[in-house]
């Protein structure tokens, strides 16, 4: 690829994944019944609401799930991959491969999104553990549905949560388990 062409898929890798991100971050933070008025949630609600809100008018939710958002965050996924591909010089990828591959990279984002959350838990509760910040209210409100019940099973030690080591090593298996 030359220069221009490599920017070119860099940009639309970038804004197209930064948006998914959101979409999909909108997705878990109503999954988990997170707080709503959090400056974070509420800036998430308002950038994802020009696509979502004319998708809920059409595709209803199921069993407290917003299908319009899982809808949309798979279509941006292949619409994503299907221009990074056009960009790269690879013509167009078959439907069914761009939907599996698409589905590939969502669970994978959500794992992600999930390891880096409990990373960011288990840093913050070395360097600040009292600290209050809505980034932190909202992080523990992803976790919390993830931890509680495994510290049920593994409680503390000594002072020591093992359950968040569990869980990212959980993560880890479950990731190396879908890969191809």
């Amino acid at each position: 690829m030359d220069k221009l062409t490599q920017i070119a898929y860099f940009l639309v890798e970038f804004f197209t994944h930064a948006y998914i991100l959101i979409v999909v971050l909108r997705f878990l933070l109503q999954l988990v019944r997170a707080d709503f008025y959090n400056p974070l949630s509420q800036f998430i609600v308002k950038v994802t609401n020009p696509l979502l809100l004319p998708l809920r008018k059409v595709i209803p939710g199921v069993l407290g799930v917003d299908m319009a958002n899982v809808l949309l965050a798979l279509v941006l996924q292949m619409v994503a991959i299907q221009l990074l591909a056009l960009i790269a010089g690879n013509g167009w990828l078959a439907v069914p491969l761009l939907l599996l591959y698409s589905l590939y990279q969502l669970i994978l984002l959500v794992l992600n999104i999930y390891l880096v959350s409990l990373i960011i838990v288990v840093v913050i509760s070395w360097v600040a553990p009292y600290a209050r910040n809505p980034v932190m209210a909202i992080v523990f409100s992803m976790t919390e549905p993830v931890l509680r019940p495994l510290r049920r099973v593994i409680p503390p030690v000594g002072g020591l949560d093992f359950s968040v080591m569990v869980a990212m090593l959980g993560i880890f298996v479950l990731k190396m388990l879908i890969s191809p």
